[in-house]
């Protein structure tokens, strides 16, 4: 069979392994990775504590000054990893979710997974008073019910088709936000600061415990998603084609919705909701790719640029502003929704 254009395929000798992936795309997704070296450096060198990259080489070789690797050891390494972590998470979720609904707005932001997922880490922290590590759980928790339930219903009837899903999510997420408020207005003024930093979604002060977990969901769950990336691209071209190709409809959308609600809950858990990463990551690296289908491994990339660069403007406002960098990627994410709904895609 002819090689499709643009199309690179590695073989191990014997044949018995071969990788096959696309020239473009994948130069993109080693760009946009390569691209993470200066933003990183950005994160670890920038601040309100003046570190040089003298003292990062130090810092790395175990011979700095104290305070400078406390710095960078307890505040800024993990504010960076987590930025990579949650871009990614929320980058790759978004892909899986676009993927099966064949829809750019399927996206678990607009859907009402992060939603939910907020809602079980205010339950935690104004009804039970929560220490830090259960109200992630408690995220993880909200967001895996609120899959359910939006699965549940969309289901029902028959066949859930990626419109079905996207709208009962929709309403689904409305109804959560709700609930959020009122929980909220109806709260003690100390417990409600303390839930309203959480909601704004924001990288200060993270610390490895909070990095780990879905430093670690990435790590263990990825490869799923690769394994069975090939049925996900089948299915954007819909159920019944994927059937007639033997893809196994009801066992890859099974696996993928899964691993992408665990991974959006992760990073919910660790950063609070952040809005429109995973919405528009998948988009814009499919666009500069000119890819056919969504990219899961381009998506993480471009989750995790969009995020660290992100935070670094949260950072660097200008006349000495600052603000939590989920309000960042909502003006932006609000700026590409209209954009999107503009062209009429």
């Amino acid at each position: 069979m002819p090689r499709p254009a643009g199309v690179t395929v590695w073989r191990t000798p014997g044949e018995r392994i071969a990788l096959r992936w696309r020239r473009r795309p994948a130069a993109v997704a080693s760009l946009l990775f390569l691209l993470l070296i200066p933003l990183g450096l950005g994160v670890l060198l920038t601040g309100t504590f003046e570190i040089g990259l003298g003292d990062l080489c130090a810092a790395a070789a175990g011979t700095a000054e104290p305070s400078i690797a406390r710095v960078l050891g307890l505040i800024r390494a993990p504010r960076l990893v987590a930025g990579i972590a949650v871009g990614a998470a929320l980058g790759v979720s978004g892909a899986v979710f676009q993927s099966i609904t064949r829809n750019p707005l399927g996206s678990p932001d607009v859907i009402g997974f992060v939603t939910g997922a907020a809602t079980g880490a205010i339950v935690a922290i104004l009804v039970f008073e929560a220490p830090p590590w259960a109200v992630s759980g408690a995220a993880v928790l909200g967001g895996v019910l609120t899959a359910l339930l939006v699965g549940g219903l969309s289901l029902r009837g028959g066949s859930g088709g990626g419109y079905r899903i996207v709208l009962v999510g929709i309403g689904a997420g409305a109804l959560l936000a709700a609930v959020n408020d009122l929980l909220m207005t109806h709260s003690q003024r100390d417990e409600a600061l303390a839930a309203q930093m959480w909601l704004v979604g924001t990288l200060n002060a993270r610390d490895w415990s909070e990095v780990l977990p879905t430093l670690v969901a990435m790590v263990v769950l990825l490869p799923v998603l690769l394994g069975v990336r090939h049925g996900l691209a089948v299915l954007e071209l819909g159920e019944d084609q994927a059937r007639q190709v033997g893809v196994r409809v009801g066992a890859v959308r099974l696996v993928a919705l899964a691993v992408a609600v665990a991974l959006a809950a992760f990073a919910t858990a660790t950063a609070g909701p952040i809005a429109f990463v995973a919405l528009a990551a998948p988009q814009l690296v499919t666009r500069i790719g000119k890819a056919t289908s969504v990219s899961l491994v381009g998506s993480a990339a471009m989750g995790a640029v969009v995020l660290v660069t992100a935070d670094l403007v949260s950072q660097h406002l200008p006349l000495n502003l600052s603000a939590p960098v989920g309000l960042v990627t909502g003006v932006l994410g609000g700026v590409y929704l209209l954009w999107l709904l503009g062209r009429g895609r």
